[in-house]
């Protein structure tokens, strides 16, 4: 039997990235045969044949103590033992594969500041990140699998993660494994919209006519709310109405609430606090629109593809990398500009041309999925399972 090593802080089905993540794909190796190792501080029980290995960190500790700790816990736990596979998300400093959900952090702090509309703020919070402590230790645990020897199995959730540790880290093309992110067929998929479109839709109050987007996140302002804001203020000073916003996950801040009514968006915005599962929301909307700053791989969007949502996203977001620009979503540039944003809105509430890339969207989108996910990831802890240089130094 296999032994595979797991360390994320929250092992949870609930979390999102690499703790969510690790559990579904812990859940698939226990049934392949492997024994599975959670390294963390805690975890929801879950998969239940797993064995999980607390990593105990005093409450009382700064932000940039704490993850130099766990990462140094989890070393000394984890050379005691002996794993065919040792697995590190960014957060350990001693692993023979690496998959990064975060991205490069450099990279991903610096295109976040753009979430600053100020370009003073913006300097304001470059010099922040730069005298951080915090961001210096993420940093430097961030980096460890590129100082190990031999160099663990590189592994990127997207093109532009590969790219942006080429670019970082001074790596080859071929040093880089890509396997994108993937979602459950079963459960996103544009047969939902038989199901759930109208009852949405009534619940809500929404004209079957108006052409709905949808926004899901619980960072509004990181995921480029305001940019959407403005954007659907160019559409009803053009003269189009027929549409509304759904904002799913987080909750209207003030400044943005004074934007939302400063802009005469009251009857055009939707917002829905939190909710336990999305399926509905991606039902009965027509389109999906993140603006993001800065994301790895959003499963999001490629949920919404799957379910036949035809998707609006930036070049900063990893998932743009499985779309094709005009035929099975739109990809507009960093930082994202309304004016871009607006227009994509705009061509994709024509019902023709909105129907034909929402057929688009979901053959992409089903190709990526879990199943294909853990497959390929699999693969590649076979392949490091069986090879003789499997414990870096």
């Amino acid at each position: 039997m296999k032994k595979i090593a797991f360390a994320v802080e929250k092992f949870s089905r609930q979390a999102g990235g690499a703790e969510s993540y690790a559990v579904y794909l812990a859940s698939t190796l226990v049934e392949c045969g492997w024994e599975v190792h959670l390294y963390g501080k805690t975890w929801d029980g879950e998969p239940s044949r797993a064995m999980f290995h607390k990593i105990t960190i005093p409450g009382f500790l700064p932000n940039w103590a704490t993850a130099v700790l766990f990462a140094i816990k989890h070393k000394k736990m984890v050379m005691a033992e002996q794993f065919d596979v040792i697995v590190g998300f960014g957060n350990t400093l001693y692993m023979n594969v690496y998959q990064s959900h975060g991205g490069v952090h450099w990279y991903s702090t610096n295109r976040k500041v753009y979430a600053e509309r100020s370009t003073i703020a913006r300097c304001i919070k470059r010099f922040i990140n730069v005298i951080s402590i915090t961001k210096w230790a993420r940093s430097w645990v961030e980096s460890a699998p590129f100082r190990l020897n031999p160099r663990p199995r590189i592994i990127a959730i997207s093109h532009m993660i590969q790219e942006d540790m080429e670019s970082f880290f001074h790596l080859k093309e071929s040093d880089i494994d890509i396997v994108y992110n993937g979602v459950d067929a079963t459960k996103y998929n544009i047969e939902l919209q038989q199901r759930l479109r109208e009852p949405l839709r009534e619940r809500l109050r929404i004209p079957e006519d108006d052409v709905v987007f949808l926004f899901i996140s619980y960072d509004l302002k990181k995921k480029g709310i305001v940019s959407l804001v403005e954007a659907a203020s160019l559409l009803k000073s053009s003269g189009q109405e027929n549409f509304k916003i759904i904002i799913v996950g987080g909750l209207p801040y003030s400044s943005l609430s004074r934007l939302i009514k400063h802009r005469g968006l009251g009857d055009f915005i939707i917002f829905t606090g939190r909710t336990p599962s999305a399926e509905e929301y991606y039902a009965g909307c027509d389109v999906f629109v993140l603006p993001t700053y800065y994301d790895a791989c959003s499963l999001v969007v490629i949920e919404a593809m799957a379910c036949g949502l035809p998707s609006i996203t930036t070049t900063y977001n990893g998932a743009s990398g499985i779309m094709t620009d005009g035929k099975d979503g739109f990809i507009i540039p960093h930082p994202p500009d309304p004016a871009d944003l607006a227009d994509r809105m705009r061509l994709l509430m024509i019902p023709e041309r909105r129907e034909q890339m929402s057929q688009e969207a979901s053959h992409t989108g089903k190709v990526y999925t879990t199943e294909r996910n853990h497959k390929e990831m699999m693969a590649i802890f076979h392949e490091v399972a069986n090879s003789t240089e499997k414990r870096p130094e």
